[in-house]
């Protein structure tokens, strides 16, 4: 002979609650993940961005600046000749940060021949960080070294190159 009782309410309730949970649970890592992807695509269109003002600087023989603050960054072409940044000069591209520059205000410049230069001391070796929060991605910091631009992740202060 077949039982045909069914669920009971509570059984029902009990099974309801777990996948809340679990949706709960999934849905809040789902957000950090997120947010960490975010930093990342942050960091990332910036590296594309001063790889391509490096090679119009060398295309186009024209030193190039940029100038990081805690809102955005501009790449500045040097398009009176001058060697310096001023009023003359053309913004190539601005982009406001959506995750603030933890090192600012820093000028970079890119010389006719690529080579890089900052005001920050050592000009050789510049950092510049993101706030990140309690997110853990993979590349949050940019490493500027005079021929070489990596993105890395900052460890103990420092941005380690991956």
């Amino acid at each position: 002979m077949m039982n045909n009782r069914g669920l009971t309410l509570i059984e029902l309730m009990v099974a309801l609650v777990i996948v809340v949970i679990l949706i709960g649970v999934a849905g809040y890592s789902l957000r950090g993940r997120m947010m960490g992807y975010r930093i990342e695509n942050q960091v990332k269109g910036m590296y594309a961005d001063l790889m391509n003002a490096r090679a119009r600087a060398m295309q186009q023989n024209r030193s190039h600046f940029i100038q990081v603050t805690a809102a955005n960054f501009q790449i500045i072409e040097d398009s009176d000749e001058s060697g310096a940044n001023n009023a003359g000069d053309a913004v190539i591209v601005t982009r406001a940060w959506q995750y603030p520059s933890l090192v600012f205000p820093v000028t970079i410049t890119m010389n006719t021949r690529g080579i890089i230069a900052s005001d920050l001391v050592p000009p050789d070796d510049t950092t510049i960080n993101f706030d990140i929060g309690n997110n853990a991605p993979d590349y949050d910091c940019i490493r500027l070294f005079a021929t070489r631009i990596y993105t890395g992740r900052m460890e103990g202060g420092n941005c380690v190159v991956k």
